[in-house]
């Protein structure tokens, strides 16, 4: 499959749709994920074109997840869980819904089953305000 352009993460990067930033810098970008799994889910890219681990620089994959560290250190800290669950999806068969190569960084509780992926929207009020504590 070749790289869309027009994918909602390349449109992100580009300032076209807006999100609930948490982390910006020249290799990279971390938001809100706005159909989350649980609360203080958030999303990493690398900013460079690239579906899947395999298609990415591994310079991209590097700043990626230099970045998921980052986000994974502000969520324990901001939202407190026992666990964090950092994902990488390749490929429709393995869940890739979206298909910018991205990270998923997803705070995990003891006896609480995460959301389904991608079912609901969250209401972006609440996401703006997570995103505000994270910053």
């Amino acid at each position: 499959m070749a790289y869309d352009n027009d994918n909602i993460f390349a449109r992100i990067i580009r300032g076209e749709i807006p999100c609930h930033r948490i982390h910006e810098d020249v290799d990279t970008i971390a938001f809100m994920d706005i159909m989350p799994q649980a609360e203080g889910h958030a999303l990493v890219l690398p900013k460079i074109a690239g579906e899947d681990v395999f298609s990415t620089p591994p310079e991209s994959l590097a700043a990626a997840i230099r970045t998921a560290q980052l986000v994974a250190r502000a969520v324990k800290q901001v939202f407190a869980p026992p666990g964090i669950m950092i994902a990488q999806l390749n490929g429709q068969a393995a869940g890739q819904s979206v298909f910018h190569l991205h990270f998923h960084v997803i705070p995990r509780y003891a006896g609480k089953d995460l959301g389904i992926h991608a079912a609901a929207q969250a209401d972006p009020a609440k996401l703006a305000a997570q995103a505000e504590r994270l910053r």
